[in-house]
């Protein structure tokens, strides 16, 4: 059992930093919502690491805080942060592997040196620790029947939510933090170049470039959300949910013609409760979370593929 303490530090650091996820943790059972708490804190100071706004560290100190967090997350040494000690107690109440802690932190530790992506191949590696191995820890803890036919789907939904994330946050990526996340070989291809994206230049190469890498996600939300089924019941609702929301900021990008140059667009509160009371009244008459996303996401409103557009290579569905 998680101390108090440290699940109310944690809890306290998704409502600050996980806004949307937040939402939909809400709606998991209790079994589940408090580790999801623990476990997306955990996320949180590894990655704050990485972002470091205030450069408190050089590049050398980071690897080695990252070094420090990811041993005491893994019960190797001792540690006085309770949302450390929370994580390890998880862990291994859980089925979460070492491996999949390790290919967090190792991708973590990729971020503090790489700040550009020449091919979509190269994000993906990175993505494989930062947002797939997200999923599948979340498949852990919610102690999944068939794991195996899970995981891929989770990996595929972690993906989705953190490639929106990147395209949601470019102006922000490069004002605060000098990174470019879109791949250089899909901006490129539509005419744009780095210093374009860097001096904040909206063109129609670059709407052509967002719109490409938007349908490339959508790919993976669809990837992610034919696995829901295969989730616990109690959990299905709540992650569909989650889904439903992080798909909601390609509307806006599409709102604003593809400009997330001259500030990042954010769901209000507002909306979020109609997408929260929208999907609920669709999953109480249908609980296939296919039909239901296709249904409430604006993404259901999308064609699969776009021309030039080569859709990533399909997951296992069984």
């Amino acid at each position: 059992m998680v101390r108090n303490d440290s699940l109310e530090q944690s809890k306290a650091i998704h409502r600050r930093t996980g806004k949307t996820f937040y939402y939909a943790t809400r709606l998991l059972p209790e079994r589940v919502r408090h580790k999801t708490y623990v476990l997306y804190a955990f996320f949180r100071i590894a990655d704050e690491v990485v972002d470091d706004e205030d450069n408190d560290y050089t590049p050398a100190e980071q690897e080695a805080e990252l070094v420090r967090i990811r041993e005491a997350a893994l019960g190797r040494r001792e540690t006085d942060d309770p949302v450390l000690t929370a994580f390890d107690e998880v862990r291994r109440q859980t089925d979460i592997t070492d491996e999949d802690v390790e290919l967090f932190v190792d991708a973590m530790l990729t971020d503090i040196e790489t700040n550009r992506y020449e091919t979509y191949d190269q994000l993906e590696a990175y993505m494989q620790g930062s947002a797939s191995a997200v999923g599948y820890m979340m498949t852990a803890i919610m102690d999944t029947e068939d794991p195996e036919v899970a995981r891929p789907h989770a990996g595929a939904l972690g993906e989705a939510f953190q490639l929106t994330n990147f395209l949601r946050d470019v102006r922000e990526d490069v004002v605060d933090r000098d990174r470019i996340y879109l791949p250089a070989e899909t901006y490129e291809q539509y005419g744009v170049t780095e210093k374009q994206i860097e001096d904040l230049e909206l063109s129609e190469g670059f709407r052509s470039a967002m719109r490409h890498e938007l349908h490339r996600a959508e790919q993976l939300y669809r990837e992610g959300v034919a696995g829901i089924k295969y989730l616990p019941e109690d959990c299905q609702f709540a992650v569909l949910l989650a889904a439903v929301l992080y798909a909601d900021h390609h509307r806006l990008i599409r709102k604003r013609d593809f400009d997330v140059l001259s500030e990042t667009p954010q769901l209000s509160t507002t909306r979020k409760a109609w997408l929260v009371a929208k999907t609920r009244w669709h999953w109480i008459w249908n609980k296939d979370p296919e039909a239901v996303f296709e249904r409430v996401s604006t993404i259901g409103d999308v064609p699969a593929h776009s021309p030039g557009f080569e859709p990533p290579e399909s997951v296992p569905t069984q």
